[in-house]
């Protein structure tokens, strides 16, 4: 396992004002986001990043086991740094609950090309839950948020 999280940082690049998909799962695949107050708990980390100047998100939807989440790098700080932050803001919320280890190792990321790419990346994360067949229609799920979309036009 760890020469595959490795594997994941060895190209990274984290550039300031760019934007990058991530994606991450729960350990073992624990669906620990099913759970409705385990799931704010994560946004809310989210949006902390946002607040603390680190990120812009764009897009996210946070799925039973993992999360996808569209941002703009604010700082100078590394992706993963940031990511980490965020994971662990997270884990340490969970843990006043629960005494169990939340997050796989590492996390899957690109860097997004153009606007085009962009407006795909935000649009494919949104629709996560109607793929996994969740939902019927996005407007149905509580746990996602996109600036480009609006939920009242998924329904």
């Amino acid at each position: 396992m760890k020469l595959r999280s490795q594997q994941l940082r060895q190209h990274r690049h984290s550039i300031i004002n760019h934007y990058y998909s991530v994606t991450t799962c729960t350990h073992q695949r624990v669906k620990l986001f099913e759970d409705f107050c385990n799931a704010r708990i994560l946004i809310r980390s989210l949006k902390q990043s946002d607040l603390n100047g680190l990120t812009k998100t764009i897009c996210f939807v946070i799925m039973p086991d993992h999360m996808h989440w569209l941002l703009q790098l604010k700082t100078q700080d590394s992706l993963s740094s940031v990511v980490a932050k965020v994971k662990g803001r997270t884990s340490f919320l969970m843990h006043k609950a629960k005494n169990e280890q939340i997050w796989q190792a590492g996390f899957y990321d690109s860097l997004i090309r153009n606007e085009e790419h962009l407006l795909h990346q935000a649009r494919y994360i949104a629709a996560n839950p109607m793929r996994a067949g969740i939902v019927d229609n996005l407007g149905s799920y509580p746990h996602w948020d996109c600036i480009y979309l609006n939920p009242s036009e998924h329904d």
